[in-house]
């Protein structure tokens, strides 16, 4: 179990969190969800290490983590640009951290994960041949070898459409379920985070306004942000959906 105490961070005298705590269960995908600004990177970036907070605990399964070093807390993230070093072809992506490690997967296990990621006829293709649910699922299998004790993963979906990103969303429920692995994902799409996650947490100016399953922040949202932000964002797509059909149905009266 992941456990924040109290969390607090600023940034030149400008408060970015303030006083997050929360529990995220083993296995559990949680969304942090929220406007831009609001703090949802940095929270990420706290837990995986890369920054210090300025109160406030990280636990995990018991063990004081607030001033253990990124490397040595064994969590791996999932960078929104997947961050895949375009000289090597895909195999070697996927296992560039092993070269250090060797003893973290065996070959079985490496051969078992591309195959979850239906890899198998990418192995030898360049970064450059893939199309972008093909660079997230690499950038997925890349950090899944190393075995992290938690997967972060910093607006996963953003760059992809349609059936992609329904299969990569597919893709990363079966990861959680299959390893029982806590997986923390950036997003500021309601959607997202409402069909992918066990629980939401929506932050706006630093704070928690609400978290809880997706079934209780649609049905009891917590305050009018959570109800105007969830809510309007989901009437917005609505609409668009309903203008785009109906521009195909009446393509004379459509807006040029």
């Amino acid at each position: 179990m992941l456990k924040l105490e109290h969390i607090r961070k600023s940034y030149d005298g400008v408060t970015i969190l303030k006083d997050i705590s929360l529990e995220i269960g083993d296995g559990e995908i949680v969304s942090i969800l929220g406007p831009s600004g609001c703090g949802k990177t940095t929270l990420l970036n706290l837990i995986l290490g890369i920054t210090e907070c300025d109160n406030g605990k990280i636990i995990f399964d018991g063990e004081d983590l607030t001033s253990v070093p990124m490397e040595k807390r064994g969590f791996n993230i999932v960078f929104q640009d997947y961050a895949l070093f375009p000289n090597y072809n895909v195999y070697k992506n996927i296992t560039y951290g092993l070269r250090n490690k060797p003893d973290i997967s065996t070959q079985q296990e490496v051969d078992d994960l591309i195959h979850l990621l239906g890899l198998e006829e990418h192995l030898e293709k360049r970064i450059d041949q893939l199309s972008g649910g093909q660079k997230q699922r690499v950038a997925l299998a890349r950090t899944m070898v190393m075995k992290p004790k938690i997967l972060l993963m910093d607006e996963p979906l953003s760059a992809l459409d349609g059936v992609i990103k329904e299969s990569i969303k597919e893709r990363i429920k079966t990861i959680a379920k299959e390893f029982h692995l806590t997986t923390i994902i950036v997003t500021h799409d309601p959607e997202e985070a409402l069909t992918l996650s066990d629980r939401v947490m929506i932050v706006n100016e630093g704070m928690i306004s609400q978290y809880g399953r997706p079934e209780e922040i649609i049905t009891k949202p917590k305050n009018n942000f959570v109800k105007n932000f969830i809510l309007n964002q989901l009437e917005i797509k609505k609409n668009n959906i309903y203008s785009l059909f109906a521009a195909t149905q009446n393509p004379a009266t459509a807006v040029l």
